[in-house]
């Protein structure tokens, strides 16, 4: 099946029981058995099904064969967050007296858990750019186990060359989890490329309708399930309820990112000739020659997602925020309203200034999640905030 089929069909059919074409949502913690038999071959692995819905549930299990569809890979994780899908994909593969390599430009978050819950857990990061290859690999120690990276980045929008970074990995023994959030399946396999996990927060454009947090983890049946323990462990299942808003929203996924795609080129081009732009980071367009050509030669699109730097910094940055009439000042993203917000007083706070500048989110970037609405009526609202901006 080609990939927008997959999104309707994928995971899913008819109910056995009462042929609804809608799979339905089992909202129960636990599930019942015959026999006293039946409940041991379960606990020892002997029988499929369900026992208690912290570590499964058949809603859940449409959304994650959904996803392993759509990703390309064996098997597929549903957590509440994708904070929890980050967590879990980090402590699969480290531990105490571990080192990770990450992107230096990573969601304010992740950074959060490799600096203080990972860090308290004896593991040591190190954060680097992953569009210079030699710096990649310069980082790597005899106790790296991973490489963890955003392609496209937040909110920078870099993108990073997924093949040469699993193969350098690879060579050193360590595994590489790709942040597919930006992207999306639809325009971006990573384990196509070589990643061994791929992450999402499935909050953003998988369910797309701003009314769902959750996070996925793909990859080997081997993984996933070494993953599920770690959910198990720490309690982090995503409810039925939450699954099924995804599992709706990913039958219109191909659909809502062919606008997403188009919408972003759009306003990319709009922004990057404004007077008062400085800058415009989306990989769609050739503003970056090299990571351009990294973006064509890995992605079928580039996404909805784009930064731009405006003139007078983190001033002027507001002023064009407080400018807005139609788009939303708003954290998260990937949903069909377009959003705004300024990665250095929301998602990248946490992150310490010096370290913020070196990854390029500096004071007057914006972070915009470019919606499905008319392209001509986005622009209309940003040439209006951006007209406050002094050249």
């Amino acid at each position: 099946m080609n990939f927008s089929t997959l999104c309707i069909y994928a995971g899913e059919g008819p109910d056995p029981c009462t042929g609804s074409v809608i799979p339905p949502i089992y909202q129960t913690t636990t599930f019942a058995f015959n026999s006293s038999r039946e409940i041991e071959e379960y606990m020892a692995g002997e029988r499929q099904g369900y026992i208690y819905s912290r570590y499964g549930n058949p809603t859940l299990t449409v959304l994650e064969d959904k996803m392993s569809a759509l990703e390309g890979v064996e098997a597929a994780l549903s957590l509440a967050s994708g904070n929890a899908a980050t967590i879990a994909s980090i402590f699969l593969w480290a531990g105490s007296g571990d080192h990770v390599i990450c992107a230096r430009d990573v969601y304010g978050g992740t950074y959060s858990i490799l600096t203080d819950l990972a860090a308290r857990a004896g593991i040591e990061a190190t954060f680097v750019n992953t569009s210079d290859l030699a710096e990649v690999e310069g980082a790597f120690r005899k106790n790296t186990k991973l490489v963890f990276l955003e392609s496209p980045a937040n909110p920078t929008m870099r993108v990073s060359d997924i093949r040469a970074i699993s193969e350098i990995a690879h060579a050193h023994g360590a595994k590489l989890n790709v942040d597919n959030t930006f992207a999306t399946p639809f325009n971006q396999t990573p384990a196509d490329h070589g990643a061994d996990i791929v992450t999402h927060s499935a909050t953003k454009f998988l369910n797309g309708h701003s009314d769902v947090t959750g996070g996925i983890i793909a990859g080997r049946r081997a993984d996933i399930d070494r993953c599920r323990e770690i959910m198990k462990q720490t309690g982090a299942s995503l409810n039925p309820i939450d699954a099924w808003l995804v599992v709706r929203g990913l039958k219109t996924l191909a659909v809502r990112m062919e606008r997403h795609n188009s919408n972003a080129m759009t306003v990319a081009e709009f922004l990057h000739n404004h007077p008062a732009v400085e800058r415009v980071c989306y990989p769609g367009q050739p503003y970056d020659e090299q990571q351009h050509q990294t973006a064509l030669n890995q992605m079928k699109g580039c996404g909805g997602m784009l930064g731009f730097v405006v003139k007078g910094g983190y001033e002027g940055a507001q002023r064009v925020v407080d400018g807005l009439k139609m788009i939303m000042r708003a954290v998260s993203l990937g949903a069909v309203e377009t959003l705004i917000t300024q990665p250095v007083a929301t998602s990248h706070s946490c992150v310490p200034k010096p370290e913020r500048e070196q990854a390029g989110i500096v004071d007057g970037l914006l972070r915009l999640s470019v919606g499905i609405e008319d392209a001509g009526d986005i622009i209309a609202d940003l040439e209006g905030a951006l007209s406050t901006v002094k050249g």
